[in-house]
């Protein structure tokens, strides 16, 4: 049989059962506010990522990352089992992965934004970055000439006078200097029509006009014009500027003429082709966008018929110019036979009469002008040449003289005699050591010296100079 349960049992039986419900009551208190601090740190954490990406530029991404790592924890009074351990320490992970991104995001937001203030940077992959060209390409302080000098993507436009500049895309700028240029070794000349050079700025560049020839070697746009037609000025204001400007490029190079003088390149067509080994331009005429790697518009002069060593790519000097006509021209080098003296001798080694002088005498040109500063006592003149020995050569150069026939005769001959005037550029045939007899008219003493005097002397040419009184003259 089952006792029954006596008082005291009884009591303490039900005070058992009310301590139960109590645990259970404060267990599932702390368990409910375990669960909201989970919660709340975990939302905090993913929160925590936005508000580091909007620290101020002023503070360094290491000194936000470090106060959101030093900021202490929220507390919690849940009890310390496995369950709550792998969440915080999972919880912890998130936060410090977050502050990490937040951080390598700021610092590049801010790296960003110096290259940006630098023109260095760029906003997104599709915006064209903005800067300066490292330096202009057109340069307008010589007192005789401008010049531009495009490297790079260089596209030329015949019929509208016009070379464009499409600069890469880290030079390009919202606006694109332009220069007007005249395109002769004489800026200041009135009748020299200009050329427009522009740089495309950013929105330009991205509409540039196609190319419709592409050309791998370097072109010089300039004017065959001015006050060329005669020898000095072809030589000193065209001839020996494109010399100085494209010599270095050793016939890799195109031209491109404006004003183009069919005469002048007919006259003048074994310089102008060893020069360039590339068909002529016909600037003015010419439709379509040719694309260079290199163009040059204008010609670099140093001065009247001279060469200045120290400007030149190569230290070209007036002597190599006499040398560089003598080559094209296929005249001998200097140690060679004199071609008529040669023939002299055959003469004579083959029974032909021989006086004792012929194979000696000297050979002299005189030229002869056919308007002004002309000689009206030529004949006593010749008479004179002749008794003292020379042969004599009498010529008067002409606008359509072929310099082939014309420098083999200068290259034969030991003097040349004229009256100060454009005829004698043709010294630049003379061979070395021989004589430039100049007759200078009362008065012009001083441009005689500064025009050929001192040129004749730095080709390594004899210079005499005769100048005629005021009784001489008429």
């Amino acid at each position: 049989a089952m006792a029954a349960d006596s008082p005291s049992s009884s009591s303490s039986s039900g005070m058992a059962r009310r301590l139960a419900h109590h645990h259970q009551a404060v267990l599932g208190f702390l368990l409910g506010l375990f669960v909201s601090l989970v919660l709340y740190t975990t939302m905090s954490g993913q929160f925590g990522s936005t508000k580091s990406v909007v620290v101020p530029q002023s503070m360094s991404g290491e000194r936000a990352e470090q106060n959101v790592r030093t900021s202490p924890p929220p507390v919690s009074s849940a009890p310390n089992n496995s369950i709550q351990g792998n969440v915080q320490v999972n919880t912890t992970y998130q936060l410090d992965q977050t502050v990490n991104d937040a951080s390598d995001k700021m610092k590049g937001e801010l790296i960003r934004q110096e290259l940006n203030q630098d023109g260095d940077g760029n906003d997104d992959g599709s915006n064209v970055k903005h800067g300066a060209p490292r330096k202009p390409i057109c340069d307008l302080t010589d007192p005789r000439y401008d010049i531009c000098e495009i490297s790079g993507d260089g596209r030329a436009l015949g019929a509208n006078r016009t070379i464009l500049y499409v600069p890469p895309a880290e030079e390009r700028g919202s606006d694109g200097p332009e220069w007007a240029i005249k395109d002769q070794s004489r800026k200041y000349l009135s009748d020299i029509k200009e050329v427009n050079v522009k740089t495309l700025s950013a929105a330009q560049s991205l509409v540039a006009p196609e190319c419709t020839s592409r050309h791998t070697v370097p072109a010089v746009v300039f004017a065959m014009n001015g006050i060329i037609g005669n020898p000095w000025h072809d030589f000193s204001d065209l001839l020996l500027p494109l010399f100085i400007t494209t010599r270095a490029y050793d016939g890799e190079v195109q031209f491109l003429v404006t004003e183009l003088q069919p005469w002048f390149v007919d006259k003048y067509r074994l310089i102008l082709t060893n020069l360039s080994r590339y068909d002529i331009v016909d600037f003015n005429k010419d439709i379509g966008v040719r694309c260079y790697p290199h163009i040059i518009v204008g010609l670099r002069s140093h001065g009247d018929l001279s060469i200045d060593p120290a400007r030149t790519p190569q230290n070209y000097t007036m002597l190599d110019f006499r040398l560089y006509m003598r080559d094209i021209f296929s005249l001998p080098w200097d140690g060679q036979g004199i071609p008529y003296k040669e023939k002299a001798n055959k003469k004579n080694a083959t029974g032909g009469i021989d006086d004792g002088t012929e194979k000696q005498k000297p050979r002299l040109m005189l030229i002869n002008r056919g308007w002004n500063r002309k000689f009206v006592n030529l004949p006593e003149i010749s008479a004179a040449v002749q008794a003292a020995g020379f042969e004599l050569l009498v010529v008067e150069p002409l606008r359509d003289t072929r310099l082939e026939e014309f420098s083999r005769e200068v290259d034969s001959c030991d003097v040349l005699m004229g009256a100060h005037g454009a005829a004698l550029t043709s010294f630049f045939f003379l061979r070395t050591n021989a004589v430039m007899l100049q007759v200078v008219p009362w008065g012009l003493k001083r441009e005689a010296m500064i025009y050929f005097g001192v040129h004749v002397k730095e080709m390594m040419l004899q210079d005499i100079e005769y100048s005629i009184t005021v009784e001489e003259s008429t």
